[in-house]
């Protein structure tokens, strides 16, 4: 038995209801963060909501749901110590437990089936992670992360050109 906190936006709320069903049916405790319609949503919020979940321990795993579930797995990363993962085939679901740890799991509700999306559910639960030559690599996803967390600045953009010229030897130069 897993707490599960799971998230979706208007195009991911009917599989989510479907999700909450099969796993409160398994005997897991779900944290249902919203949205509760269809109503067009923004998905940045409750994806990140999730993640703080898993990250302050509230939840073992995390559920992103959405239309593609790419934007939904990208808010759940911004969260720091969240290992989400877009997982649309069962390959990538044991894959993305196995080798890299993943805490919380993308789905997109307009490109898997319900019953598909039962067994990357499942699959994702299951599976452990396997430790050994992947957790260096996890350790080195996580100092990046504390990496960027303390700071570390992205170089600086070049200034805009100040005349018609410049850009014309800016283009030649290329």
């Amino acid at each position: 038995m897993s707490r599960i906190a799971i998230g979706a936006d208007h195009a991911g709320y009917e599989l989510k209801k479907h999700l909450i069903a099969v796993l409160t049916r398994d005997g897991h405790i779900v944290s249902d963060i919203g949205t509760h319609s269809t109503d067009s949503v923004d998905y940045p919020p409750f994806c990140a909501d999730v993640g703080r979940a898993v990250r302050d321990r509230q939840a073992d795993v995390g559920i992103v749901l959405g239309g593609s579930g790419q934007g939904e797995q990208i808010a759940a990363n911004k969260v720091r110590g969240v290992r989400a993962a877009l997982c649309n085939v069962l390959y990538t679901a044991r894959l993305a437990r196995s080798h890299n740890d993943a805490n919380v799991l993308s789905i997109g509700a307009r490109v898997v089936g319900v019953g598909l999306a039962e067994e990357i559910l499942a699959t994702f639960l299951a599976t452990t992670f396997d430790g050994g030559r992947h957790a260096s690599r996890v350790e080195l996803l996580m100092r990046i992360e504390t990496e960027e967390a303390a700071g570390a600045s992205w170089p600086a953009p070049p200034p805009p050109p100040s005349s018609a010229s410049e850009v014309i030897a800016d283009a030649v130069s290329e």
